[in-house]
């Protein structure tokens, strides 16, 4: 995988995002850390989140 610098951070993030709006409610927790698990083995790093995501929990 190859990364990219985001911004002037000095973070070095993979080209693929995660999106996590489904997390919460429509997939299990179990099922959640399984799918991000699987992600960072695979190199992605880029997680896209938002406090609006999982609003039932």
């Amino acid at each position: 995988m190859e990364y990219t610098q985001l911004g002037r951070t000095g973070l070095q993030v993979s080209p693929l995002c995660l999106g996590t709006m489904n997390f919460g409610p429509l997939t299990t927790e179990e099922d959640s850390f399984a799918i991000m698990d699987k992600a960072l083995e695979l190199g992605i790093n880029f997680f896209d989140t938002a406090n609006v995501y999982g609003w039932k929990l």
